[in-house]
């Protein structure tokens, strides 16, 4: 025998065990401590932050796209490595479900079909992995719709606004997986499909169109949802410094009768700043922001941290013909609102707004009664 065999496995195990330093080895060679350490708690699995953590907000608004949860697909699989080696294997045998009837209504790129709404409501209403599992098949269907249903609507909204690039489905639609590390909600998924649309897609720093598809909650919208702590810099400073800008913006027509319908036939430029504050009250700030008095003239949009406008729409419209013609109706409108926004917090290189400066000079002083009313 050869001599030197033996040797050679000793240096090669202590090699092996002085490489391994990892902040996660205790989660995997807890029965190997000695019996002094049987008293300390095993440490938290991941996924299951601590309670300073759970502080974090939560967020499930339409606007900002989820997480995906595979943290708990990661605590799923050291549960089951937790099982008993002896123990006979488990089988869960989750029956398929047949795909749902299309009443002889073919599937169309342009426009939704009516199965899909249908297998939203069920999700909502079995909103379960081995629910969504045993009906995968209705899933997949349902999502394909959704994906060519959105290719069209990117068509619409890239007519509309010329600023709008030809960008990937995935770089557009928001995924139907909810991220529950944070949230009281322990459902799954989002029963809703939704994109948004905007130069970087449904991510990044510039407003965007957003279509929200969920039975009868559905609608269409866009802006900036909770904008970042430069952003909110730039459009309060916008407010306070070019007013003007802001009342022209929400005071045009199409603008108006589609989004801000109380201050449609209203003369007075503030009525549309008002319903539009009123749109956007919910994530509001309660005091003034720093900076600025509780009797600026435009309190009101001061305070807000949302600049959103959007529209309720019929679940019909998503299965008619001219599906595609009412989405462009109601986008439309948004385009100067959105380009607004951008040129604020996102303005292209050489953007001059000096005419703009020179005008608000020229506005005449506000009545702040009605505005120091909204502290």
């Amino acid at each position: 025998m050869p001599p030197r065999k033996r040797p050679a496995e000793e240096i090669t195990s202590s090699r092996r065990s002085s490489r391994r330093v990892s902040t996660t080895k205790s989660q995997y060679f807890e029965g190997s401590e000695d019996t002094e350490e049987s008293d300390v708690p095993p440490p938290k699995k991941r996924g299951r932050p601590p309670k300073k953590q759970a502080k974090k907000e939560e967020s499930e608004e339409p606007y900002e796209d989820e997480l995906a949860h595979e943290p708990e697909e990661e605590e799923e699989e050291e549960e089951e490595e937790d099982d008993d080696e002896d123990a006979p294997p488990k089988v869960t045998i989750i029956p398929l479900e047949k795909l749902r009837d299309t009443d002889g209504v073919e599937y169309e790129d342009f426009k939704l079909h009516k199965n899909t709404m249908l297998f939203l409501r069920d999700l909502k209403a079995h909103n379960q992995r081995p629910w969504l599992k045993s009906h995968d098949g209705e899933y997949r269907r349902a999502l394909k719709d959704w994906n060519s249903f959105v290719e069209c609507a990117s068509e619409t909204v890239m007519a509309a606004d010329e600023t709008i690039p030809e960008l990937p489905i995935k770089d557009v639609i928001f995924r139907i997986h909810r991220d529950i590390r944070f949230s009281k909600d322990p459902t799954p998924y989002k029963p809703h499909f939704s994109a948004a649309w905007s130069r970087t897609g449904r991510k990044g720093p510039y407003a965007c169109y957003y279509i929200h598809c969920e039975p009868k909650r559905s609608f269409i919208g866009g802006g900036l949802w909770c904008p970042s702590g430069d952003q909110m810099q730039k459009l309060r400073a916008s407010i306070d410094e070019r007013p003007n800008r802001w009342r022209r913006a929400l005071n045009d027509e199409a603008f108006k009768r589609t989004f801000l319908p109380k201050a449609a036939n209203k003369s007075d430029s503030n009525a549309a700043l008002l319903a539009f504050a009123e749109k956007n009250k919910e994530n509001a700030l309660k005091t003034k922001p720093k900076g600025f008095t509780a009797e600026h003239r435009d309190i009101a949009l001061l305070k807000l941290r949302n600049f959103t406008v959007g529209i309720q729409i019929d679940d019909n419209i998503f299965y008619q013909d001219n599906a595609q013609e009412k989405i462009s109706e109601i986008i439309r409108p948004m385009v100067g609102y959105v380009s607004f926004l951008n040129s604020i917090v996102m303005p292209d290189p050489g953007q001059d707004d000096e005419s703009d400066e020179d005008e608000d000079q020229g506005e005449e002083e506000p009545n702040n009664d009605e505005d120091s009313s909204e502290d």
